[in-house]
């Protein structure tokens, strides 16, 4: 169905898509690519959510050359009106005559109109062209899209024993600075960042974008959309003074109840304040997705929250630091999950391994999982 000419110009459509991995929150990463008498005539990807989509940029270069073209895009052309007009509709009028996509949109309310509007325009469409690499680009927006749920990453760093801690809490620093620089890379692509009160309370983080660390070419427009940092404080423990307060974007405080007072305070200082019942995780997840359109979800958390997510089968992915020390017996475990026995033991798929520096990354995904190949950076 697809020849090596497909596959050679969906691979760039790929290329181009992953150019938008930090940048297009909350919209899909998305390439095009034209092709006209065997040669590329014009190509765009997505780059931010209220700007040219990939086929509106792909036509704007190719101009009058788009006629008779044919169009590879990682996603189904839209069909609706948003801040965009719909790229169906845009394709139709540059003349183009084969439009062959990676897949279908996954919003169930829209999958398929796109396709349907070229095909009665009379353009001929093929879908599913390396569709398994077109959905590793979008994992988060796919999964909200048809489950209502962000997909959700944990990141935790450990010694050679298992810990990531000591007894007091203190664990700055265990990896080294490549580990420390690759996180700042799962923020950026990331619509959120999570952390439990236990957490701050012990490592007073930040949780932002830093361009000097993150090692991208785009490292200073990429950091003009820092992720929304959202804090589970039920008892709303955060001190005023907390660094998360004083940093720029959005922090999210979601707590169980507090006097009016205290609200007040915390409001000054710049933060939103949520009271929703933050033991019951999925709704929480639910509504970051609903709400704030959370597309990827990265939990910095201790081994209570990230426990908690693992126990309530919440997590996608596990992506682990080893670094080569040891914390000692008495040190904070990676996670909290009281399993007695080795039938309750959670079986894992690792999916990839890398070194970088002397620390040793790891991801994981959990046995019955069906999850798209790791993309890098």
């Amino acid at each position: 169905m697809f020849s090596a000419a497909d596959h050679r110009y969906m691979s760039r459509a790929l290329q181009l898509a992953a150019e938008g991995l930090c940048t297009t929150e909350p919209n899909p990463r998305v390439g095009c690519v034209l092709v006209r008498d065997g040669g590329i005539v014009g190509e765009g990807y997505h780059q931010r959510a209220g700007e040219g989509h990939a086929e509106v940029n792909a036509l704007a270069m190719a101009g009058e050359r788009a006629q008779g073209a044919t169009a590879y895009v990682t996603l189904e052309p839209c069909s609706h009106f948003g801040k965009t007009p719909p790229c169906s509709d845009a394709l139709v009028k540059a003349g183009v005559t084969r439009v062959v996509s990676a897949m279908e949109d996954p919003n169930p309310q829209v999958s398929g109109r796109g396709h349907q509007r070229l095909r009665d325009a009379g353009i001929e469409v093929a879908s599913g062209l390396m569709q398994i690499q077109a959905e590793a680009l979008n994992p988060g927006f796919i999964k909200r899209m048809r489950e209502g749920l962000p997909y959700v990453r944990i990141k935790q760093a450990m010694s050679l024993d298992g810990r990531t801690a000591m007894a007091s809490g203190e664990s700055q620093w265990i990896t080294g600075p490549a580990a420390r620089s690759d996180v700042q890379k799962l923020r950026a692509r990331s619509s959120a960042v999570m952390t439990g009160s236990g957490t701050l309370l012990a490592d007073n983080p930040a949780l932002t974008l830093r361009a000097e660390q993150l090692g991208l070419a785009n490292a200073d427009q990429v950091v003009r959309r820092q992720p929304l940092r959202v804090v589970l404080d039920s008892q709303l423990q955060i001190p005023l003074d907390a660094a998360i307060l004083h940093q720029p974007g959005t922090t999210l405080l979601v707590h169980g109840g507090a006097d009016a007072a205290r609200v007040e305070a915390l409001q000054q200082r710049g933060a939103t304040l949520v009271e929703r019942d933050s033991r019951d995780l999925e709704a929480v997840l639910r509504w970051l997705a609903r709400d704030h359109q959370c597309n990827e979800l990265l939990v910095e958390a201790g081994a209570t929250l990230t426990g908690a997510l693992l126990r309530a089968g919440l997590v996608d992915e596990l992506v682990i630091y080893l670094a080569p020390t040891l914390l000692g017996s008495s040190a904070r475990p990676l996670f909290e999950l009281p399993l007695t026995r080795m039938a309750e033991q959670q079986r894992l798929i690792l999916r990839d391994q890398r070194m970088l520096g002397d620390d040793l990354r790891l991801t994981y995904s959990l046995a019955g999982q069906a999850l798209a190949p790791v993309e890098e950076n």
